[in-house]
């Protein structure tokens, strides 16, 4: 790997062209998603806990636009609020199996695409390449708690 910065820049438009479907509407996709919200659930985890404050200010959105997407998502099973011990006023936020499956109905990738993809590789470039992605995700994570951004284009 000569320069890894472009290899990235490389593959991520490659991998996005081979399974990019149209943005989800909410009225559209099965799961009655928003990109935004679709967007929302897929910076949550059903084991890892996550704060709205956080997640607003990773998101750079605003607490009320976070809250009341909460509000929604939480009306539909998508996740779920828990209140933490010791701290009555802290509420964790976890993604619900059910809010797993809307966030792939809302999407901007096909899984079905992204299935076939990674069957094109050998079981074990499959566990490394998935692998790595999530090394990155996690990276992108700490890069923006520790350099956020003032602006995002995550809107509906």
């Amino acid at each position: 790997m000569d320069d890894p910065v472009r290899e990235v820049l490389a593959a991520y438009p490659q991998i996005y062209h081979a399974c990019h479907i149209q943005h989800p509407r909410r009225r559209t996709n099965p799961a009655s998603l928003s990109a935004r919200e679709s967007w929302i659930l897929g910076h949550l985890h059903s084991r890892r806990p996550m704060r709205a404050g956080d997640l607003a200010r990773h998101l750079s959105l605003r607490p009320s636009t976070v809250s009341e997407a909460v509000k929604r998502l939480e009306r539909l099973g998508y996740l779920t609020r828990r209140r933490v011990e010791g701290d009555r006023r802290r509420l964790d936020l976890y993604l619900t199996p059910r809010g797993a499956e809307a966030m792939k109905a809302g999407s901007v990738l096909d899984p079905g695409r992204v299935g076939m993809l990674l069957r094109e590789l050998p079981p074990g470039d499959r566990v490394a390449a998935v692998r790595g992605l999530g090394l990155l995700a996690r990276a992108a994570r700490a890069l923006n708690a520790a350099h956020p951004k003032r602006w995002h284009s995550g809107g509906d």
